[in-house]
């Protein structure tokens, strides 16, 4: 589970069979006080795959600076470059997008999720209002 802005805006592909595939930064910052109680900032950075209906999300309503919820699995990636040399890449696959975000217009809901890799129906998970209460932050 993650909580971060997008780095840059997605990069949608469309692979055989008309499947999406969306690819993005995330930057997560953690802040705590060292022992001189000075505050310290350290953000990560993590690349995130999603696919199908929350890429066509992603594309649709995701841009850079966004703040979403991202939940889902690492997956690590190895492959050799040209001289041959054997590369590794470790990513988040989304399995669940809430975005964040304030809708700019008037009455709009605060978030909007999407659960699941299939379509761009409903979601069973609950919105940000039924959940804030919940959330530790």
């Amino acid at each position: 589970m993650l909580i971060g802005n997008l780095g840059k805006d997605p990069d949608v592909q469309y692979l055989e069979g008309n499947i999406g595939v969306a690819k993005f930064s995330l930057a997560t910052t953690e802040t705590f006080k060292d022992r001189a109680g000075k505050l310290i900032s350290q953000t990560e950075w993590h690349t995130v795959v999603l696919w199908r209906g929350l890429a066509e999300l992603a594309q649709k309503y995701l841009h850079k600076g966004s703040l979403v919820y991202i939940e889902g699995r690492l997956r690590t990636r190895s492959w050799e470059d040209k001289e041959g040399n054997k590369k590794f890449a470790t990513e988040v696959v989304g399995d669940n997008l809430i975005m964040l975000d304030k809708r700019s217009d008037a009455g709009g809901h605060s978030a909007i999720s999407h659960e699941g890799t299939e379509g761009l129906g409903n979601s069973d998970a609950p919105s940000m209002g039924e959940q804030s209460e919940d959330l530790p932050f």
